[in-house]
């Protein structure tokens, strides 16, 4: 090994977390310890996520060995892409080596053999700067306390600060209608649009919510946006009663915001973000239904989230796959006593409807979803800040012609193990699906739950 290239030493949770990470070191060369092709061993059985990856991991490591048959392990296997695998890289190559020689201590903890394995690899290479790769932070301050460079797997990060991440609405100047002189406008089916030039710091998604504040003001929705010019239409006002969806009126621009998006049946894939009590789950459920029991424009509605709880386990559940799933779907149950509320018909048309209501949607767990398609649903995902992003694409792929997907969730409240703000797959589909004009992300501000609710959320 030699050369001004790093040398990056893989720990097992980084390729158990991404099977592709040992290509993503471009031209620099990768060194896995005999320990991590051991952990890895241990993990390949069962049907987790998990255990998919190592066997992904050890397939590729397969494939490499094999196509590097005549030159030996010992001089490294050049780091070309797997087949089938489009990584979207160019340029030079990394190679991979493998920990030849093992010390004779078997008994001692992993992390240590590890820390040994790169140890001896920073010995061997004294004039080339090696770097230990680990998730762990507890193994990443032993290697800082043995002088090693240690650092987190961030290749899969959507953005470098969640700060940055795209919120989905943005605030026009106050003298936005004196810089655009020129504006044609027209009313196609009753609504509003208007055609203008686009200028430079306009910098606009497709189904981004502009809004004017002030004694004029004006909410809008972009629907078209190119280098010059940009299609903008007026916004239904979904917080007047008379236009409130299923019973519910937006008690904020926001959540008049999210009501647009989620009923316009254009926009196919809607990420909602806010913190607890800023009526994510009641808005996505209350478009839901408008759009299946009155306009029938989907058949039913499916609900799933990713079943990481916050406490100690509680043990099997009994049951179908709904039943097991109804204790999870506490915030569904919770909205629906507010959408199911009518007036008069006592508490027997309160269980009416409620009945009526439970038979359009259906609960469903995540772990069934591989190899499904949804045809003409309406398909919520709760709590999809516990997603990978790897996750995330195989539930969005399921979508068949005509389905509507909802991605809810609070990056404040990740319960997944090696999930931060930053490499979430909530984050990630929010940054990648920006761009694309049948998408809508809408962040929600202000808690509408009660006073109490939002006080605990500023204050603890």
């Amino acid at each position: 090994m030699t050369g001004s290239k790093r040398i990056y030493a893989l720990d097992t949770n980084v390729l158990l977390h991404d099977p592709t990470s040992l290509f993503r070191f471009e031209e620099h060369d990768v060194f896995i310890p005999m320990t991590v092709l051991e952990e890895l061993d241990e993990k390949k059985k069962g049907g987790s996520e998990v255990s998919r990856n190592g066997r992904q991991v050890s397939r590729f490591l397969n494939e490499l060995i094999e196509r590097g048959n005549g030159h030996g392990i010992s001089n490294g296997l050049e780091l070309s892409n797997p087949k089938g695998v489009n990584l979207k890289r160019g340029g030079a190559v990394g190679r991979l080596y493998f920990q030849q020689r093992t010390s004779a201590n078997g008994h001692s903890k992993a992390d240590n053999l590890i820390l040994a394995a790169v140890i001896e690899l920073r010995d061997q290479n004294p004039d080339r700067s090696v770097i230990l790769v680990t998730k762990d932070i507890n193994l990443r301050i032993k290697a800082k306390i043995y002088g090693i460079d240690a650092e987190d797997y961030e290749n899969d990060r959507a953005l470098d600060d969640f700060a940055l991440l795209y919120t989905g609405s943005a605030e026009l100047p106050e003298d936005f209608w004196e810089r655009h002189p020129e504006v044609q406008s027209w009313t196609e089916r009753g609504r509003t649009f208007y055609k203008l030039d686009r200028r430079e710091e306009e910098d606009w998604y497709p189904n981004q919510c502009l809004f004017l504040p002030g004694d004029n003001s004006v909410e809008l929705r972009v629907m078209h946006v190119d280098e010059q010019l940009a299609t903008l239409v007026l916004l239904d006002d979904h917080s007047h009663p008379n236009h409130s969806v299923w019973g519910i009126a937006a008690r904020n621009r926001e959540q008049n915001f999210a009501l647009n998006v989620l009923m316009d049946p254009d926009v196919d894939f809607v990420t909602l973000l806010g913190t607890a009590g800023t009526g994510k789950t009641l808005l996505a459920l209350a478009a839901g239904l408008a759009q299946v029991m009155d306009q029938q424009r989907y058949r039913e509605i499916i609900m799933t989230r990713a079943t990481v709880s916050v406490g100690e386990d509680i043990g099997f559940l009994p049951g179908t796959e709904e039943e097991k799933m109804t204790p999870w779907m506490g915030a569904l149950t919770d909205n629906l006593e507010v959408l199911a509320n009518p007036e008069e018909g006592g508490s027997w048309g309160r269980q009416a409807t409620n009945d009526l209501l439970a038979s359009r949607i259906k609960i469903r767990s995540l772990n069934f979803m591989r190899g499904r398609t949804f045809l003409s649903r309406y398909l919520i995902i709760d709590e999809a800040q516990n997603l990978t992003p790897k996750q995330m694409k195989t539930l969005i792929t399921r979508a068949g012609p005509g389905t509507k997907i909802v991605c809810l969730g609070n990056v404040e409240q990740i319960d997944t193990p090696y999930l931060t703000e930053t490499t979430s797959g909530l984050t990630y589909a929010v940054d990648r699906f920006k761009g694309w004009e049948h998408s809508a992300h809408i962040t929600l501000r202000r808690g509408e739950r009660s006073r109490l609710a939002d006080f605990a959320s500023e204050a603890l």
